[in-house]
């Protein structure tokens, strides 16, 4: 399959770079390093440095300078094959569509295993929450009889908080705060807590519960194994994950180019921070591939 890119002709790389560093400048969380970030983009543009790039080039290279200074995974330049729309967030979420409805909105598997211990897959994404809402709710509806549940999250790279949170109110007794949004300004902006209802069956708060992570596990994928672990609430196995825990917002700056600017930060309840640049650390270090029957293992001993 070709990949459908921008010719450098149609492309003025100046224009676009010099937007890039003023909506950095002018919304990145750190206002330190946002200053610092623009500056370095303008130098490495008046040097020439993305002159000559196709739209997909620029993307690389632009990202590459954006996540240099301090190795923020949410912060970069996307680039998209398929035009995508200029409105803010637009592009995000016309990829995040074709996403949802080939996975079944999010849940790929659920299985009930020997012993009673159900397995529930949540990937690629937790999709925003008046999407992903009625299949994840009959998902966790169907698992909530189990003895236990192995929660797979090794294949999630992200998604919306709120559906986090949704998530987190089947598997928690009470409402519950889950985190605190600091802004750039260092003023809380917003607080998560899990939903007063949720509909269907609860799994609930007290039955064994296991979290499967890889190196691949990003972004909104980390915040529900992160929470769930913080909490005491389940156990982590798997591997560390990646290490991006800034929620961010979506610029189109060109009609193949999205520009990913974290704009807040979490500050979990209970450690005082997040999983930023450092990853879930998983409870039970093992390979990826070998996390489900590693998780297993644990509910049958435990059930036992």
């Amino acid at each position: 399959m070709t990949t459908t890119t921008t010719s450098p002709s149609a492309l003025d790389a100046v224009a676009v770079v010099e937007s890039i560093a003023d909506l950095v400048r002018e919304n990145y969380v750190f206002p330190d390093v946002a200053r610092q970030l623009a500056d370095l983009l303008r130098s490495r543009s008046a040097e020439g440095s993305y002159r000559a790039e196709s739209a997909e080039e620029l993307a690389e290279a632009v990202t590459a300078d954006l996540q240099s200074v301090n190795g923020d995974l949410h912060l970069g330049l996307k680039h998209h094959a398929v035009p995508v729309p200029a409105e803010r967030g637009a592009a995000a979420l016309a990829a995040m569509r074709r996403d949802f409805d080939a996975s079944l909105g999010g849940v790929p598997r659920v299985e009930l295993l020997d012993g009673g211990v159900a397995v529930l897959e949540i990937a690629p994404l937790l999709f925003p929450l008046d999407w992903a809402a009625q299949p994840l709710a009959a998902a966790l509806s169907l698992v909530a009889p189990a003895r236990a549940l192995v929660l797979d999250l090794r294949g999630n790279v992200g998604g919306d908080p709120d559906t986090v949170a949704f998530v987190c109110g089947y598997l928690l007794e009470g409402r519950t705060l889950l985190n605190t949004m600091v802004s750039r300004q260092g003023e809380e902006a917003a607080q998560s807590w899990t939903p007063p209802f949720v509909p269907g069956a609860r799994f609930g708060g007290s039955k064994p519960l296991y979290v499967l992570t890889s190196g691949k596990t990003f972004s909104g994928g980390e915040e529900l194994a992160y929470d769930l672990q913080q909490l005491g609430r389940a156990e982590v196995v798997g591997e560390a994950t990646r290490g991006g825990a800034h929620p961010r917002e979506g610029w189109t700056v060109h009609p193949h180019l999205e520009l990913s600017v974290p704009v807040a930060r979490a500050v979990n309840p209970v450690s005082g921070t997040n999983w930023e640049g450092t990853g879930v650390q998983p409870d039970v270090p093992c390979d990826a591939a070998a996390a489900l029957d590693r998780a297993l293992s644990l509910a049958v001993a435990r059930l036992a």
